[in-house]
């Protein structure tokens, strides 16, 4: 199996196949700054400029599926002791990192063979939950109503780890919440008609770091792929690497800003959400791995942008991503309030959050037989 340690000169390395991407995703290694990536300014939220604000968010998330806020409100020195403290984490061996390893039973915890799409990502990671136990669907047989609750694995060091992520955690709660207050108003809705989806929420944060890649023309950090929650709220360091793709298939560099977080549109926006009994769903798990690509909740009005991460030969890269997400019993599927038999009739079928989850979770530990489930598999066609 192959391995890095932080001490390890990339060039000394050997790339495994499983990382080599098709030749048709392999990254151009160019980095393009379109400078047309929006960025919202939430301080207006304190000068009484919602108006304009909430039709900036709409603008972005209509035509990118992505933007940066500044002035979020977040302590800039948790942000950093936060960003130490994964560091510190990540320095550690192999076998340190380990000990508190993730499996197909506990999905929270250290991972490093993650992969995106079939091929293995250049990363490592660690998974903590906001909700401690973390209540989850058991299986993704539609048939089986059996929960399991799956514990955080808590790094010994650092040995203030736990106590500036769960600081971490809810301030970016916080952010998550008022954002998508700000998202509901932009699309016509009450400022919170979408909290009730997060009440027993699955929501977690991951730390990723990128360790130097020999051959980054060969594989990716992440590989191409939409979030399949309802928000992603990410730190990423000044290395950058991250990038997006244009309505007309161009990649394109998410410059950092120092200071400011990256906002995904996910694929639950795009469908958007009901609450109902499990016992209604009534999904194939062929339908189930055919439908996740533009947000669902929006009925296709906000769509999620695909992006990936792209690696190099010098230095390591770090990033925070906070995946805001719903409850394991929601059933995801466009709003009433955004949808109209003859005028905007559905454009996706009904589809579990817990269901989703446990088949996506399938395909983080070795290559499937098929692509990892996606929303577009729940596409009406």
């Amino acid at each position: 199996m192959f391995s890095w340690t932080p001490n390890t000169p990339a060039a000394m390395a050997e790339i495994d196949p499983t990382f080599i991407q098709p030749v048709e995703h392999r990254p151009k290694l160019t980095f393009t700054d379109s400078g047309e990536i929006p960025v919202v300014d939430l301080s207006a939220l304190e000068n009484g400029a919602v108006d304009l604000l909430v039709t900036g968010i709409g603008k972005a998330c209509e035509e990118w599926g992505l933007f940066q806020v500044i002035n979020h409100g977040v302590p800039l020195d948790l942000v950093r002791s936060m960003e130490t403290a994964m560091k510190q984490f990540f320095d550690q061996s192999t076998d340190e990192k380990r000990k508190v390893k993730r499996d197909e039973t506990n999905i929270m915890g250290y991972h490093d063979s993650e992969h995106t799409k079939n091929v293995r990502d250049w990363k490592e990671v660690l998974d903590v939950a906001v909700e401690d136990p973390i209540v989850v669907s058991a299986s993704p047989d539609p048939e089986d109503q059996e929960l399991k609750k799956c514990y955080n694995k808590w790094p010994e060091y650092p040995p203030d780890f736990r106590k500036i992520w769960k600081e971490y955690a809810g301030e970016m709660e916080k952010l998550a919440y008022k954002l998508l207050e700000l998202v509901s108003l932009s699309l016509g809705l009450a400022g919170d008609r979408l909290n009730e989806f997060f009440e027993g929420q699955t929501s977690f944060i991951r730390l990723n770091h990128y360790p130097p890649c020999p051959s980054p023309e060969l594989a990716l950090g992440v590989g191409r792929h939409k979030d399949a929650e309802a928000l992603t709220i990410l730190f990423q360091d000044g290395v950058g690497g991250l990038e997006a793709m244009r309505k007309n298939g161009e990649w394109v560099g998410v410059k950092p800003i120092p200071n400011a977080f990256v906002i995904n549109i996910g694929d639950i926006i795009q469908v958007i959400i009901e609450s109902d009994d499990l016992k209604q769903m009534s999904i194939s798990f062929e339908e189930l791995n055919g439908i996740l690509s533009k947000d669902v909740w929006s009925n296709d009005k906000y769509e999620g942008v695909e992006h990936r991460v792209v690696a190099n030969t010098e230095k390591e890269r770090f990033s925070i991503p906070f995946l805001f997400s719903p409850a394991h019993h929601v059933n995801v599927k466009p709003l009433e309030e955004l949808t109209d038999e003859l005028k905007n009739p559905p454009k996706f079928k009904d589809y579990n959050w817990g269901k989703f989850m446990a088949t996506r979770n399938n395909s983080d530990f070795k290559k499937q037989a098929v692509e990892n489930i996606q929303i577009h598999h729940f596409r009406v066609s």
